[in-house]
């Protein structure tokens, strides 16, 4: 059907809502980015404001009125679709006041400056009162939409990230997980054992050529720079928005090995944003699915693309040139190692494939248990080390290779963390049925060429945006709903066959 003037008045409503979406996240890559320390303060009244605003647009008596009357409409094709995210997003918003959002927006405002602090002097004592607070913020945030929406606290937080998710599908994924993982953990390790250490390239390797060698990948896998752009923080993300794409990562000159699979990685969540129909831009429809579904885009360019041997091969031959470096280091089967390697560590975002679900297991077991109420923010550090410990067999050594690594609790996102691994999951499900569709793309990955590959994305899972739920859109691109057969079918093939 057609538009009426209850959806005219609907879509200009959320094309409002969206570009002050787009606001805020501007001013949020800004105060990650370029932002001193000193403005920090009237950065948190803008976005506060902002929050308010959107809340307020969100919650007017004319949106109720015009969702009613445009669901007497007999609504087909992306409209519907598009009604049915409007009543989502309605349903979060009128379930919290516009108190309630002024204050979660300021203290994550306030909680996300301390945690720089506290990360950089290794001191969870420093962020420790702020994130209390947050934390009781977001629990209260958490009944509020949990009473609105008919579910439980966590999955009303959860569905904010991921549409529909839920509680009972993640304990029998990650069930299945943490009874696979060990042993094949500990058969990957005996197996490397016997094979020695790869030979870790010698630096130092410049920042400058280190940017360099990233734009050149970036616009091999399909990044427009005309919209976008790549810069450094100290936690890499992807914001903006789809016509202003930005992209960040980190750079270390000691080693190249991880600032280039974080741009890769970004560079996936970018492909998607960029990908986005758009003749549904600016509509609840018209956004990404989830961040299953956007870590599924960057996980399956990093680990299933960029960390395979036909990519491997093209890198050592661009780094060899970019550093000026030659011997058995940069060759690609000594590459492939490094890059394949495992093992126990502290740090999440340098994880290996084998163990980062663990690292994520363990974020979302405490994530749950801060809102519920089973462990105090004060007792986290000590928490963190002793489920480090039980894991993954190593407990940090300080708190900024604890439970102070990431941002998001500090910066208000819990419910977050779950979909990390089952976006990893999602990746390898869609790689295999890509390739099972175009069997030439690894053949072309080995060339620079991620056309194949990316027009697949763009047809299954880009150009699908938020029309349907995430269940389906991976029943319909690969035949089947998330398992996690396909993702331990990969790390087996890799890790212990290869």
């Amino acid at each position: 059907m057609s538009a009426t003037p209850a959806t005219d008045a609907l879509e200009a409503r959320f094309r409002r809502l969206s570009a002050l979406s787009g606001a805020s996240g501007m001013l949020g890559w800004d105060q990650h980015v370029l932002m001193p320390s000193g403005g920090a303060e009237a950065r948190a009244e803008q976005l506060a404001t902002l929050s308010v605003l959107r809340h307020e647009l969100l919650t007017a008596a004319e949106v109720a009125d015009a969702l009613e009357a445009a669901g007497a409409e007999s609504l087909t094709g992306w409209r519907a679709a598009n009604l049915a995210e409007m009543r989502r997003a309605h349903a979060h918003a009128t379930a919290l006041s516009s108190a309630l959002v002024d204050a979660l927006s300021r203290a994550g405002s306030r909680c996300e400056a301390l945690w720089r602090e506290a990360r950089a002097k290794a001191d969870f004592s420093i962020v420790r009162d702020a994130m209390a607070e947050q934390i009781r913020l977001i629990r209260e945030e958490a009944d509020a939409k949990a009473a609105a929406l008919g579910t439980t606290p966590y999955e009303a937080l959860l569905d904010g990230y991921e549409p529909g998710g839920s509680v009972a599908k993640i304990e029998a994924l990650f069930a299945e997980l943490e009874a696979e993982l060990p042993p094949l953990l500990d058969a990957v390790l005996e197996r490397q054992a016997r094979h020695g250490e790869p030979v870790p390239p010698e630096g130092p390797f410049p920042v400058a050529t280190q940017r360099i060698l990233s734009r050149r990948v970036m616009e091999t896998l399909g990044f427009d720079f005309n919209h976008g752009r790549l810069d450094e923080t100290l936690h890499p993300f992807c914001g903006g928005v789809p016509d202003d794409v930005r992209v960040t990562t980190r750079y270390d000159e000691t080693g190249f090995i991880n600032g280039i699979m974080g741009v890769i990685h970004e560079t996936g969540h970018a492909l998607y944003e960029r990908g986005l129909p758009a003749d549904w831009r600016n509509q609840p429809v018209g956004e990404s699915r989830g961040m299953v579904m956007h870590e599924s885009q960057s996980l399956l360019m990093e680990m299933q693309a960029c960390r395979s041997p036909a990519f491997l091969g093209l890198l050592s031959g661009w780094a060899r040139t970019a550093f000026g470096a030659e011997g058995p280091a940069w060759e690609p089967e000594n590459l492939r190692r490094i890059y394949t390697r495992v093992a126990r560590s502290f740090i999440r975002v340098e994880a290996d494939e084998v163990t980062y679900p663990l690292h994520v297991i363990l974020r979302t077991r405490l994530e749950r248990a801060m809102l519920s109420g089973d462990l105090e923010v004060s007792g986290l550090p000590a928490a963190w080390n002793d489920g480090m410990r039980d894991l993954l067999g190593v407990t940090p050594p300080d708190d900024a290779r604890g439970c102070l690594q990431d941002i998001h609790w500090y910066d208000g996102a819990v419910g977050y963390f779950p979909t990390y691994t089952l976006g990893a999951m999602a990746a390898a499900q869609l790689f295999q049925a890509a390739v099972r569709a175009v069997p030439g793309i690894p053949e072309a990955i080995g060339r620079g060429d991620f056309a194949p590959l990316v027009g697949w994305l763009r047809e299954n899972v880009h150009g699908v945006a938020s029309s349907t739920g995430t269940e389906a859109i991976l029943k319909a691109a690969t035949g089947a709903e998330l398992s996690a057969a396909p993702f331990l079918a990969h790390l087996k093939t890799r890790y212990l066959e290869a």
